[in-house]
């Protein structure tokens, strides 16, 4: 039989949040002064001829905190989560949020990078060809996305940086 895990430790969970509240809920979670990490990257967005700088959460709509479990209605209370997810190997998770922290540290640009295979089908998200469909070529080497014509059965292979494609589940 499992051990029963005491309520009154804390553990980490990840809360998922309600879209562009991530800061808010850090903010929710200092207040109430439980530990929590909001993995924040730099971007620059062209708006005509302005160009602005600012912070973006690197996982958007999720925040980790670390807080007792019977403290967690008091999280719910709080309308910009939407739900928290139970992390069962706490080992494992403190080991990938400390990587992460360590590259932030670094200075490194970091930027999430979906699993993509070969075949998966994609839309460019960003750049000139914004709204195209295509399919991933090679993900351990990628050089972009495949276009289909499929009356004549060939292919267009367009170089695309891996941060301009959403998978697209069927």
């Amino acid at each position: 039989m499992p051990e029963k895990e005491d309520p009154t430790l804390p553990r980490w969970f990840v809360c998922h949040t309600k879209p562009r509240c991530e800061k808010k809920f850090a903010e929710l979670m200092i207040m109430e002064e439980f530990e929590h990490f909001l993995p924040l990257v730099s971007s620059v967005r062209r708006y005509g001829y302005k160009t602005k700088k600012f912070t973006k959460p690197l996982f958007p709509s999720y925040v980790f905190a670390k807080m007792p479990p019977i403290h967690k209605p008091r999280a719910h209370q709080f309308d910009h989560l939407v739900r928290m997810l139970k992390v069962d190997n706490q080992v494992v998770f403190l080991k990938q949020i400390n990587a992460i922290r360590l590259m932030l540290e670094a200075g490194l640009e970091l930027q999430l990078f979906p699993p993509l295979e070969k075949g998966t089908k994609v839309k460019i998200i960003g750049g000139p060809l914004w709204g195209v469909e295509g399919i991933v070529d090679n993900p351990k080497h990628p050089k972009g996305i495949i276009v289909m014509v499929d009356v004549l059965q060939q292919g267009v292979l367009a170089r695309i940086q891996p941060e301009f494609l959403k998978r697209i589940d069927d």
